[in-house]
């Protein structure tokens, strides 16, 4: 939407240049700059299959790119960069900060090869209070469906769960879902050791204290930590005044509670109420950018990006880049602090970048990169944060790659780019589902991960589902090909892959077959004593524990293990709380509504007959020989 704006409101021009020589297949740069105006915007640069390599954006179009064809270029990254350049597409804009808004979101979009690149899609979990007699709040993430207050943003759902279990020690507002607290009659552990007023039960919560605990956890999650602290400190000497000892120890022990939380929260010194610090560092073509958040003079949590780099950059363009995609690119206006302190240097890019998101959000920020006292000191914890978590990333990659090249060398092969790991997850054979994993050399790549949900086989059929999962994978053409593919099973499920991708082949010849390997489980399941099949010939392998190849198979078959038995639960839980009466045609909410009060439950409406449901009001006999035929297919 932001990039049709710029395109249309804005008037910009798009030019377009290909170079199409009978002659000559190279890019002819003197008679491509000859079409490039002073301007600012972005340009795009193609390979020649057509695919956007890298985007940039300038404050003058020509002069930036006459740069990239000089007769002298030191940058290995450019000279790459030019090798690949096919054609190139620009577009003019207004001003530097529309083309910085034009040029993050153009990367976001189309991921270039040569651009630094930060892949966080995940939308930032809240802290969800719910509406109603009794509110109850949660850990949130994804689309705000339910009606209520959430707060937040915090950076990880680590901190939302310590955020969680600290609000459950000073106020007992009931964290259980709606579903347990309808249906329960006595109170549960958590008012047993005074975590829970118990709201569940009407003859022992007092709704009135509950509502005033309510508005005590509004205010608090909403930075106003004082006035509760105020209003808690009133509520005590009230109770003491009116010889109520007993209230006013409880509100003693909250205030206690809560002043250990403010200690540990509380930013000290000369420190903005609004403000994310950045630490940055890089190594070995990694990244790492540390960020320190504070929220209302409290700190929210930290967490470590590790964009992606192509072949060079300087800590400046990694910190530049990484702010024009995480800041512009943000969920919420609310994840924009009024102050960013990191170690850049000075220059027109941060300049337009603070007027880009102020453009963006509507209000004034501050990048700021001389600080002194506190400021300095912050900045020097998030900068060492991020030595650290690159150590520790580059260690945890290097493991990786030490594991792929041992798996290398057992199976005597090279090149292993892509694997993939199939499990099949089910309860009693209902709500099957198959689970896809993909690593590469690098580890998991989530983003391939894929999950089928099996239907049309018998029940508990492991070989009809892998058959199906299997098949179903290899029908998508555009999903790359893997290196080797592991099978969570024995014998039986490898015969399954063999017999898919011979099939494969059949109609496929310029597929290259990827190496099966069947993963047996061991005696009494134990892990370490798994048996690797090798497909077609049935080769064994049994290694131990400590050999790096067995290890990267365990690691990548737990990981398909763990995804299937994430996926099943879900759908097993989807279809707890979903009754069978809503998928049958006909039946609306009234009838259906009916059909409870009448029977009063499920399972007493499964167990009638055509005639005892045909004299529910609203129900005729054909009507009632559908539900019938529909709960008991």
């Amino acid at each position: 939407m932001l990039i049709l704006e710029c395109m249309k409101v804005k008037i910009s021009c798009i030019f377009n240049f290909y170079l199409w020589n009978l002659f000559c297949t190279m890019f002819n740069a003197e008679e491509f700059l000859e079409t490039v105006p002073h301007s600012s915007g972005v340009y795009r640069m193609f390979n020649a299959a057509n695919i956007i390599i890298y985007i940039g954006k300038a404050r003058d179009l020509k002069k930036r790119l006459s740069q990239y064809f000089l007769k002298e270029v030191n940058s290995i990254k450019t000279k790459t960069l030019v090798s690949h350049i096919d054609h190139i597409e620009f577009t003019v804009t207004f001003s530097e900060s529309e083309a910085l808004i034009l040029e993050c979101n153009l990367i976001k979009q189309y991921l270039p090869k040569y651009n630094i690149l930060l892949r966080d899609d995940k939308s930032y979990p809240f802290i969800f209070m719910s509406e109603g007699k009794h509110p109850r709040i949660e850990s949130h993430r994804g689309a705000r469906r339910e009606k209520g207050e959430y707060f937040g943003p915090y950076p990880s759902s680590g901190a939302v769960r310590e955020s969680l279990h600290l609000l459950q020690k000073i106020f007992p507002i009931r964290q259980c879902a709606d579903s347990v607290y309808k249906s329960r009659t006595r109170p549960c552990l958590q008012y047993q050791i005074g975590r829970c007023l118990a709201p569940c039960v009407a003859s022992i919560c007092d709704d009135k204290y509950y509502q005033e605990q309510v508005e005590l956890v509004r205010m608090f999650l909403s930075g106003r930590n004082q006035q509760v602290m105020q209003d808690l400190i009133a509520k005590m000497e009230s109770y003491s005044e009116d010889l109520e000892f007993e209230k006013a120890a409880i509100v003693r022990d909250q205030i206690t509670a809560l002043r250990k939380v403010q200690e540990q929260q509380n930013v000290s010194g000369d420190i903005s109420l609004s403000m994310d610090i950045l630490g940055a560092t890089f190594a070995d073509g990694f990244a790492c950018v540390h960020v320190l958040f504070i929220r209302d003079g409290k700190i929210l949590g930290t967490r470590s990006y590790f964009p992606k780099l192509p072949l060079e950059a300087s800590k400046n363009e990694i910190l530049l880049s990484f702010m024009g995609q995480f800041y512009l690119n943000a969920h919420t206006e609310r994840h924009i602090p009024n102050e960013i302190i990191c170690d850049i240097e000075d220059g027109d890019d941060v300049k337009d970048l603070e007027k880009a998101i102020k453009e963006a959000i509507g209000r004034q920020i501050r990048i700021t990169n001389s600080v002194r006292t506190e400021r300095a000191k912050y900045l020097r914890l998030a900068e060492a944060n991020a030595v650290a978590s690159l150590k520790a990333k580059l260690e945890h990659k290097n493991t990786l790659r030490e594991r792929t090249d041992a798996l290398e060398e057992l199976l005597d092969i090279s090149g292993i780019e892509r694997m993939e790991c199939f499990d099949i997850s089910h309860t009693m054979g209902e709500n099957t589902v198959a689970s896809m994993v993909v690593f590469d050399r690098d580890g998991p790549n989530t983003k391939d991960y894929r999950r089928f949900n099996i239907s049309g086989i018998t029940p508990g059929d492991d070989f009809a589902a892998m058959h199906q999962a299997l098949t179903r994978r290899f029908s998508h053409k555009e999903w790359s090909f893997p290196d080797i593919l592991f099978i969570d099973g024995g014998l039986g499920q490898l015969h399954e892959a063999e017999n898919i991708i011979a099939e494969l082949l059949k109609e496929d010849t310029s597929s290259k077959a990827p190496l099966i390997i069947g993963v047996a489980k061991g005696e009494g399941r134990k892990e370490g004593l798994e048996t690797l099949i090798m497909g077609y010939t049935h080769e064994e392998y049994n290694l131990d524990l400590d050999n790096p190849a067995l290890q990267l198979v365990l690691h990548i078959r737990d990981e398909s293990h763990r995804f299937a038995i994430t996926g099943h639960r879900n759908k097993r839980d989807k279809a707890r709380v979903t009754s069978s009466i809503q998928d049958i045609p006909g039946i609306g909410a009234k009838r259906r509504q009916a059909l409870f009060k009448y029977f009063g439950g499920l399972r007493e409406i499964v167990g009638a007959s055509v005639d005892e449901i045909s004299k529910v009001p609203g129900i005729s006999k054909e009507l009632a020989q559908i539900i019938y035929d529909n709960l008991h297919s």
